[in-house]
């Protein structure tokens, strides 16, 4: 159990350090993280979207519908399935990634090269293992 206690507690220093930066942004964390993801591409489908945000599919939803409403995000049929629907970042969203994606991950990388490149592979080795072992 230690190993578990290690990871939750690495978490919730990534996050008490991560958060308030994003908040300062004006956005949620679920928010920034559909920015994010979206920033740099055509659009997805909601469940391409869920996927890579890790975000439920209830939740996904609100989250996007208050992106929309700022004008950030809008959404628009799927050209080879009209049944789906493609999430996109408008022009004022994408303007608002390139602003704040940049200064977020700087933001980030200051904590980060506290690591050597070797211990930066380890962790990433480690991890993977450790998620392994949670699936099938």
């Amino acid at each position: 159990m230690q190993v578990l206690r290690e990871l939750v507690e690495a978490y919730q220093a990534f996050e008490a350090y991560a958060l308030p930066h994003i908040k300062k942004q004006g956005l949620t964390p679920p928010q920034f993280d559909v920015i994010a993801t979206l920033g740099n591409t055509e659009g997805m489908t909601f469940k391409a979207l869920g996927q890579r945000t890790l975000i439920y599919k209830t939740t996904l939803t609100s989250v996007v519908d208050r992106l929309q409403e700022r004008g950030l995000v809008e959404r628009v049929p799927a050209e080879t399935d009209r049944r789906s629907i493609i999430a996109r970042l408008t022009p004022a969203g994408h303007a608002l990634f390139r602003e704040i994606f940049p200064a977020h991950s700087e933001h980030l990388r200051i904590r980060l090269e506290r690591l050597t490149d070797r211990e930066m592979t380890e962790a990433i080795r480690v991890l993977r293992r450790l998620r392994s072992a949670f699936e099938d």
